[in-house]
């Protein structure tokens, strides 16, 4: 049946159908437009385990959400669909995590790695697991940008942003929002190369990656801030705390958007880690810290951006929990910039 026959028997003012994909479409992964792509993988977490299992959680609580969107009313008809879970993927999550947490646990101990055979065996493991996982991502996602697709993946703790990043920069030049709790600008975290509280900082030596935006940013290193202080003309960083004072003292958010969009390129890439909210909106996640955004924030952050015409190239949504609440909030805020990916690419 082609995507047009589907169409014309779905009936989106129905009840979610659980036999359905996700947001209850009745779309398959080589028909859809996006594709999203599920990473159950929170290897290198140093805080709360758990968001192995926010792809699933999103998954199970999108059939409650209406399909209606009033900045992008028709960009489901276009075709989204998630590709399964792959439990070998979730497999390889368990084993490896089980020597990443020896390792946190020696460090945390006050060890040193660097002078220790059995802890440099396990990091060597950890590491090429990681990378491995990284390679996989980014062939897989290449060969959706090639088929002409819009790959969005779906954490899973942050590092699994590094395969969709590269697999981009190969086709072109490309700028990062990034809205974050953290700056995830350390290098090496812990000793691992892909740890999620490094992300960024792999990101930006990423050839094609021309600049990164962070929004949010309330909790950092001192190795972080010299980073970004070293790097000012490729990262831009809006700190929580200089957000709200200038809430506080009167500014609207909209001036504040439309700042912080000036300083994106053309083509964006969206890195949304739920940290950067508030923490009562997703409580489940790995790291959470006080002073995030709210909600409508983050999303007239997007649509500010969307209406400035910038294209969106791809994106992640990461760190989600396993509680209710997250599952129902991120489901929501995956379905809203799958729209605007879908849209700002016609």
């Amino acid at each position: 049946m082609s995507l047009e026959d589907k169409l014309a028997g779905f009936n989106p003012n129905r009840a979610g159908n659980l036999s359905n994909n996700i947001f209850s479409l009745p779309f398959e992964v080589s028909e859809s437009q996006l594709v999203f792509i599920p990473v159950p993988w929170d290897v290198t977490a140093s805080s709360k385990t758990g968001t192995c299992n926010g792809p699933q959680n999103i998954f199970n609580h999108s059939f409650q959400i209406d399909l209606f969107d009033p900045l992008a009313p028709n960009a489901w008809k276009k075709g989204m669909a998630m590709e399964k879970i792959e439990p070998v993927i979730k497999t390889r999550n368990q084993s490896t995590r089980k020597q990443a947490s020896r390792i946190i646990q020696f460090l945390e101990g006050g060890g040193e790695t660097d002078d220790h055979q059995e802890m440099q065996g396990l990091l060597k493991n950890v590491n090429q697991a990681c990378e491995s996982l990284m390679l996989e991502l980014e062939m897989k996602c290449l060969q959706y940008v090639e088929n002409g697709q819009i790959p969005f993946l779906m954490g899973g703790d942050h590092s699994i942003s590094t395969g969709l990043i590269r697999a981009l920069a190969r086709e072109e030049s490309f700028g990062i929002l990034q809205i974050d709790a953290h700056a995830d600008m350390r290098e090496s975290y812990q000793g691992f190369t892909h740890s999620h509280a490094s992300v960024m900082h792999n990101a930006i030596n990423t050839e094609g990656v021309e600049r990164i935006v962070q929004v949010g940013i309330r909790e950092l290193c001192t190795e972080e801030v010299q980073m970004i202080s070293k790097n000012h003309r490729t990262i831009k960083t809006y700190f929580g705390h200089d957000l709200h004072q200038r809430l506080f003292e009167g500014e609207n958010w909209s001036e504040i958007c439309q700042d912080i969009v000036n300083d994106l390129p053309d083509n964006v890439y969206i890195s949304f880690d739920v940290d950067g909210l508030e923490p009562a909106f997703c409580p489940g996640t790995g790291t959470p810290v006080p002073g995030g955004l709210s909600f409508n924030q983050a999303i007239y952050l997007l649509e500010t951006a969307f209406n400035a015409g910038k294209r969106f190239i791809g994106a992640d949504l990461v760190e989600t929990g396993e509680g209710r609440l997250d599952g129902i909030i991120s489901a929501r805020i995956l379905y809203r910039i799958a729209g605007m990916l879908i849209k700002s690419n016609e």
